[in-house]
């Protein structure tokens, strides 16, 4: 068993932020008791550039006291996943049951918490924060379970230096999508500044499986999406 960290370890943790919805209230909730280290990832997912200013406002709005923007378009090389392969369709219907989306980027979060680790042992953080959800669909995503972040924390503790604890904390990993808007708007998360369509960087699309989620949890919380789509728009002018 490694030995517990400083009192100034204990207070200060790494948030993976990717700018959505998810990690928002993730890193408002570590917010409130700790402070925060923001880490935002871009591996060549087709709204980065959206992706990475709505990191930029979530990280100033919740006061977090240092950012770090990584490149990890390794991925993107790798391929596969519909997210970063534009030859492939985003998609607008759920998979069958059994298969894992094509939004999966191979391994992606082990990748993420790799760098955070790394980054939480440089500055004394014993917390890595990541904003993964209970999956709106029976198959989801392998590595956004609390068993693959129970595995990752002995990995950790194994390839880190005696006395360095670092656990992962995944405050959402057992709300659905719905309680998830419940819980940022009890907390006065910024979801305003926050994005979630994976196929447009100007307008949200509103078809994709990450809009339709969206959309069904704000539906189901009985908020307004403060996010307006592309879809919204078109109905309006038609």
């Amino acid at each position: 068993m490694k030995a517990a960290g400083s009192n100034e370890a204990t207070s200060r943790v790494v948030v993976l932020l990717s700018g959505g919805m998810d990690s928002c209230v993730t890193a408002a909730l570590a917010a409130q008791t700790y402070e925060v280290y923001a880490l935002h990832a871009s591996y060549g997912q087709r709204t980065q550039e959206r992706e990475r200013k709505a990191f930029r406002e979530v990280a100033n709005s919740i006061g977090a006291a240092k950012t770090m923007e990584v490149d990890l378009g390794v991925l993107a090389q790798i391929g596969t996943s519909s997210l970063v392969d534009s030859s492939q369709p985003v998609p607008v219907a759920e998979p069958l049951r059994g298969e894992i989306p094509s939004t999966y980027v191979p391994f992606r979060n082990g990748v993420l918490l790799a760098v955070a680790a790394a980054w939480a042992e440089s500055v004394g953080a014993n917390k890595i924060f990541i904003g993964a959800v209970a999956p709106d669909t029976p198959q989801g995503y392998p590595d956004t379970t609390r068993v693959f972040f129970d595995a990752f924390e002995r990995a950790i503790a194994l390839g880190t230096k005696p006395e360095t604890e670092i656990s992962i904390e995944a405050p959402l990993v057992n709300m659905s999508k719905t309680e998830a808007v419940k819980k940022g708007m009890e907390i006065g998360a910024p979801l305003e500044l926050t994005w979630s369509c994976y196929r447009d960087g100007d307008s949200a699309c509103g078809v994709c499986l990450s809009c339709k989620s969206r959309i069904k949890a704000f539906s189901e919380a009985g908020v307004r999406d403060p996010v307006e789509y592309k879809i919204e728009k078109e109905e309006r002018t038609a």
